[in-house]
């Protein structure tokens, strides 16, 4: 039987096929994105065979400060005590010292939450340019503060003391006096001090002002904000241990950013009480100045000790004994004459 024979491959027609399938794969390829060839310069040496991209210290993501206002809001809750409206520094003392709702004053007094003045027998008005108080005696702790008019050709650098007033750790007027500057007034600075021309016609002289508030001094530990400026109107010194500044306090000064706050600032988010609303009152300031320390005295005692050491109060204690008996010994010795 003779052997069928198979019809071999159609090479043409292969061809023909071959060339249409390459040109569609072609085609294809156009039609997609080329992808970026990498150049050598990008890649590290070979580690194991296997190339590494390089990485540029540009694009490096820096690591981001820390946010530290999270920590401030923290320390605002927890210390501020603000309302929607806030009480004056007098009325908040009273308070405080009372254990008293502020607005539990302002209902059974009939006053409102600004008032400086609480009308009974234990707590007398505020006298105006009225001097040494007769009705209220220092305690160990003292508030100051001061007020200030422009003199000079310059009276936006030039100042000059204008009232001085004082009041003691329950915020009782201990002393309140205009002074005469010696120097010509040339800005009265009344829409913030306070003072006017016919205010300072009444008041006393610089040399008796310094008289006074030396005596109240004597061996006191004394508050305010910024002393130094007000100690340096007075031509006063005052020993640096018995200083108590809210002005420098680190944890007031923290609310700052670490720089020196402004006492209405500290009134404000700290004590959340209103003071300088308009004209200043140093009475009022220096109430709120004694609510500061007293928010804080156990930093303040504990600031104290890490300048001065844990034995500084024995010897504070032990010095004011000493002046004491020394007085006594002058006194007597005047007797016998």
């Amino acid at each position: 039987m003779a052997p069928v024979a198979v019809p071999g491959p159609n090479l043409q027609r292969l061809s023909s096929n071959w060339k249409k399938l390459q040109e569609s794969i072609r085609k294809d390829d156009a039609s997609k994105p080329q992808k970026r060839k990498i150049s050598e310069d990008v890649l590290q040496q070979q580690h194991h065979g296997v190339k590494r991209r390089k990485i540029k210290p540009e694009n490096l993501a820096s690591p981001k400060p820390r946010d530290t206002s999270q920590d401030m809001a923290k320390m605002k809750t927890e210390w501020s005590s603000a309302t929607r409206e806030a009480p004056s520094a007098s009325l908040a003392l009273w308070a405080k010292d009372n254990d008293i709702p502020t607005r539990d004053l302002v209902a059974a007094y009939g006053t409102s939450l600004k008032t400086t003045t609480i009308p009974n027998a234990h707590t007398p008005g505020d006298k105006i340019n009225g001097g040494l108080s007769s009705a209220a005696e220092a305690g160990k702790y003292v508030a100051i503060d001061c007020e200030m008019v422009g003199v000079g050709p310059d009276p936006d650098r030039e100042s000059a003391l204008a009232r001085v007033s004082m009041v003691d750790y329950h915020g009782r007027q201990l002393y309140d006096s205009f002074v005469q500057p010696k120097e010509l007034v040339t800005d009265y600075r009344t829409h913030v001090s306070g003072i006017t021309p016919q205010l300072l016609r009444s008041a006393r002289t610089l040399g008796v002002v310094q008289a006074d508030v030396a005596k109240l001094l004597n061996g006191k530990v004394l508050v305010g904000h910024a002393l130094r400026n007000d100690l340096h109107a007075l031509l006063l010194g005052h020993p640096q241990r018995d200083i108590r500044d809210t002005s420098r306090h680190p944890a007031f000064r923290l609310l700052a950013g670490g720089r020196t706050p402004s006492l209405k600032r500290l009134a404000k988010e700290v004590l959340g009480v209103d003071i300088q609303g308009g004209e200043h009152s140093s009475i009022e300031d220096a109430r709120a100045a004694m609510l500061l320390f007293r928010r804080e005295k156990e930093g303040f005692e504990r600031e104290q000790i890490s300048k001065w050491g844990p034995d500084w109060r024995v010897a504070a204690e032990s010095k004011n004994g000493d002046m004491q008996k020394a007085k006594g010994k002058k006194r007597k010795r005047k007797v016998r004459k």
